[in-house]
């Protein structure tokens, strides 16, 4: 039984010791995981801070290796003052003994994991030959979101969308991309990407190409959305139903048909159906980001 201090690592720390290429895998077990009831995690518990309109919400899990922790920060405004909308902190336990294992940064961890969970579901829901990928958004959820889906599939034309014209010419020359008004981005696209904050949809269904995949990251809170009616009245799968049914506006606000949670699928416990117009709906989860912490507090402790 370890009794010494918990490791500390900070951001770029984490970064030496985080793959995305490792990272993936470990979120499909995660989300089976916790699918098939093996992982004890309540709804993340939400407190608004208002004025300036930021949210903290605590994230804990068990999983069948770890005991653990995040608290993440969603302050919106924070895109106006040049730093993170999103920062996190990540407490490890051992769950022998309720003993403090690491206290890590969480940020990285929550935009890599977001993207890895993306490539997971687009795996096994997008056609095998998708070949154009749209993304509405530029931020640091969209980036990694490139980065993760390029492992997935070998897509040959990229499109991108932002609300802020300049924001969005900048990413697609950073990723060699074409940028574009949302309509066209979406038109004809195999696998389609909203990372935005918007409150209020930016992806019409009657745009979404028979057969297309939409994993869906924004629109955290019960009354926003990012998907009209229409889009999201195609086959939905979610990470979590009880968390959708709480938090997800997509979901509330349109009456939305959950199909599956998306552990469920990459179990082989419901079909895929690839062949079908899919949306995922991601919200993120504790057991997501303890199992990507485990990744990065086994790899350090490794070395020394």
């Amino acid at each position: 039984m370890k009794t010494n201090q918990p490791l500390f690592l900070n951001e770029e720390q984490v970064r030496r010791h985080l793959r995305m290429v490792d990272l993936i895998p470990a979120m499909e077990k995660a989300l089976t995981d916790f699918s098939a009831g093996k992982v004890t995690q309540p709804v993340r518990s939400v407190i608004k801070v208002d004025p300036p309109g930021g949210f903290l919400g605590l994230m804990p899990a068990l999983t069948p290796d770890v005991l653990g922790l995040k608290a993440v920060t969603f302050y919106p405004s924070n895109a106006e003052r040049g730093i993170p909308t999103h920062m996190a902190t990540i407490f490890l336990l051992d769950p022998e003994s309720g003993t403090p294992l690491a206290i890590m940064d969480g940020r990285l961890i929550t935009e890599m994991r977001t993207a890895a969970v993306s490539a997971a579901a687009t795996k096994i829901l997008a056609r095998r030959d998708a070949k154009v990928l749209a993304i509405l958004g530029s931020g640091v959820q969209a980036h990694s979101h490139v980065e993760a889906l390029r492992l997935i599939r070998e897509f040959k034309e990229i499109r991108v969308w932002s609300p802020t014209h300049e924001h969005a010419q900048r990413f697609a020359e950073e990723i060699n991309a074409k940028a574009m008004p949302a309509e066209d981005a979406v038109r004809g696209a195999d696998v389609v990407v909203t990372v935005t904050s918007s409150q209020r949809a930016v992806l019409k269904g009657s745009w979404l190409k028979a057969g297309c995949h939409v994993n869906a990251i924004g629109a955290c809170r019960p009354d926003w959305r990012e998907l009209d009616d229409e889009a999201m009245a195609n086959v939905v799968f979610v990470d979590s139903r009880e968390g959708a049914m709480k938090e997800s506006g997509d979901i509330i606000l349109s009456d939305a048909t959950i199909c599956a949670e998306i552990g469920e699928a990459l179990a082989g416990k419901v079909p895929a159906r690839a062949n079908e117009t899919t949306i995922f709906k991601s919200l993120g989860m504790a057991v997501e980001d303890i199992a990507a912490a485990m990744l990065v507090y086994r790899a350090v402790t490794m070395e020394n």
